[in-house]
């Protein structure tokens, strides 16, 4: 945080020393050697120093498997791939065209991502316009039409008492130049501040493209999940009110006692309750996918999803750790605050020192339009200034170190969202590791469930067992289903979340502006929504 090295004078503004050091001859020969050497005070900002750990076990405490068993029998096992590149379109790995198409109608309708593109569109503008105003010589033109009257008192007042009711002209054009020079670059300061900006906004751009399509897919996955647990649960009462009216002939011929009736009612009840929760949540996540393609929750995507249609990638890349920090948009845009703040100090620090202006003009004044561009009629000027703070009871000083504690700040913020970034890493791959165990086990329960109904069928059909048997068979194969659908859709959810944790993979894909048909035109090329990591 300290600033490069400047004239001992500079580094103690007293009055004498300013006095001294800044004669006007000697104004204008020291703006241009600053302006030369791109003098700057305050910190030039560098990126923070990326993690040196270089493979993904390091994410997790505790070693993974190189390879998950999918638990589906249509699916080979998934292999990790260390520094795997993520496709742009990673979604398209489930191999769904329905999904496809939403994802698209959505990037071409959310009105949250053209809201982020508008902010970054704002950046980009402010940025013209500061370019425009601190960077470039004001440069203005007037002219001026003048006419008067003169009455008795005005003429003997100027020495021509017959001009009494004569009317004079007067016609003024001239050309005003004005400009700061930048001697300790607060102004390139002030644009590499919102420079930053730009970026900010560009990676905010950026992560709400991402959020988007990841929440389109796991909203997806989600209602595939609750549209076949709906289903299964359905037939599962059916089986369960067969298995009661079994029940309840027993307990009127004296068969059983109540306690059995009573049991099995209370078992219907319950399943019974669970589907009106079911059928909101379906609706709901219906809703949800229509305001994500920026519909209202009552027009309906005309689409539905089902577990079976999507397929689990082959190949599940995994970014070196080292990567991540450059492939994340939350942590690049984390660290565009941080080049904000760090442009802050230096602002604060070129402002405790002298300012440097000079202004010029050029023109003519005539009384008649045709001497208005002769000679005589032209006048010039030209001014130099110097603008020193000399008191200001420290306020000065405090806003240099209130901007270092604030770019402190950004420092420990970006280092909190690096380390929530690897946790979301983390926590994914621990994830998928858990959803192979509880897809394996489930897939087990359901497949053993399926065997003992069909036997208990066999034997039913064969007389050698009660139709309470079978039943109870076809409930316990109902329940082993919804199971597996949780499961199912747990394990599609979570490899979204291991592509969407990795940053997915918008450097490899067009700028945002193309999709959200959003543009805007800048003097630098950082303002583009394609910025590579």
């Amino acid at each position: 945080m300290k600033s490069r090295n400047l004239p001992q004078k500079l580094h103690n503004p007293t009055i004498q020393g300013i006095l001294s050091a800044f004669s006007p001859k000697k104004i204008s020969a020291l703006a241009l050697v600053c302006l030369v050497n791109g003098c700057a005070v305050g910190p030039d900002f560098k990126s923070p120093t990326a993690p040196q750990n270089a493979t993904p076990s390091n994410y997790t405490q505790e070693k993974l498997a190189d390879q998950l068993d999918t638990g589906l029998a249509s699916s080979a096992k998934q292999v990790f791939v260390p520094g795997g590149q993520i496709p742009a379109q990673w979604w398209e790995v489930f191999h769904n065209e329905a999904l496809n198409q939403l994802i698209v109608r959505s990037l071409k309708n959310n009105p949250n991502l053209k809201a982020a593109q508008y902010s970054l569109n704002s950046a980009a503008e402010i940025y013209n316009y500061q370019f425009g105003s601190l960077m470039v010589p004001a440069v203005s033109a007037s002219v001026s039409d003048q006419r008067e009257r003169l009455n008795a008192t005005q003429a003997a007042q100027a020495g021509v008492p017959n001009a009494q009711g004569a009317v004079l002209g007067l016609l003024n054009a001239s050309v005003n130049v004005g400009y700061t020079f930048d001697v300790f670059g607060a102004n390139r300061r002030q644009l590499e501040n919102q420079k930053a900006a730009v970026e900010y906004q560009a990676y905010q751009l950026e992560g709400t493209y991402l959020t988007l399509t990841a929440n389109v897919v796991t909203t997806a996955i989600r209602e595939a999940s609750l549209r076949e647990q709906l289903k299964a649960t359905q037939d599962l009462l059916k089986a369960q009110s067969k298995q009661l009216e079994v029940i309840q002939k027993q307990f009127e011929i004296g068969a059983i006692s109540r306690t059995p009736l009573l049991q099995q009612t209370n078992v219907v009840a319950q399943t019974r309750a669970s589907i009106p929760a079911l059928e909101k949540s379906l609706s709901q996540t219906r809703h949800q996918l229509s305001v994500y393609a920026g519909l209202l929750p009552s027009q309906s995507v005309d689409v539905q999803f089902d577990l079976d249609s999507l397929e689990l990638p082959r190949e599940l890349p995994i970014s070196l750790p080292s990567e991540l920090v450059r492939q994340r948009p939350d942590i690049r845009a984390s660290e565009a605050l941080l080049h904000q703040a760090s442009a802050q100090v230096g602002i604060a620090t070129a402002n405790q020192y002298p300012q440097f202006t000079i202004s010029a003009s050029y023109g003519s004044s005539s009384a008649n339009q045709s001497n208005l561009f002769k000679g005589p009629s032209s006048f010039w000027n030209l001014a130099e200034g110097i603008t020193v703070p000399i008191f200001n009871a420290g306020a000065l000083s405090a806003k240099v170190k209130a901007s270092q504690a604030a770019y402190e700040q950004a420092a420990q913020a970006y280092r909190a969202t690096v380390l929530v970034a690897f946790q979301n890493v983390a926590d994914t791959l621990r994830a998928l590791d858990a959803d192979t165990q509880t897809l394996n086990a489930q897939s087990q329960v359901e497949s053993i469930s399926k065997e003992a109904l069909e036997l208990s069928t066999k034997q039913y059909e064969l007389g050698a067992t009660s139709y309470l048997v079978l039943l109870d068979a076809q409930r316990t194969y109902q329940q082993a289903l919804v199971n597996l659908i949780a499961a199912k859709a747990n394990r599609y959810a979570d490899t979204a979340a291991l592509f969407q944790a990795l940053g997915g993979g918008w450097w490899n894909k067009p700028s945002v502006a193309e999709t959200t048909n959003g543009s805007a035109s800048t003097k630098t090329s950082l303002v583009s929504t394609r910025v590579q990591p």
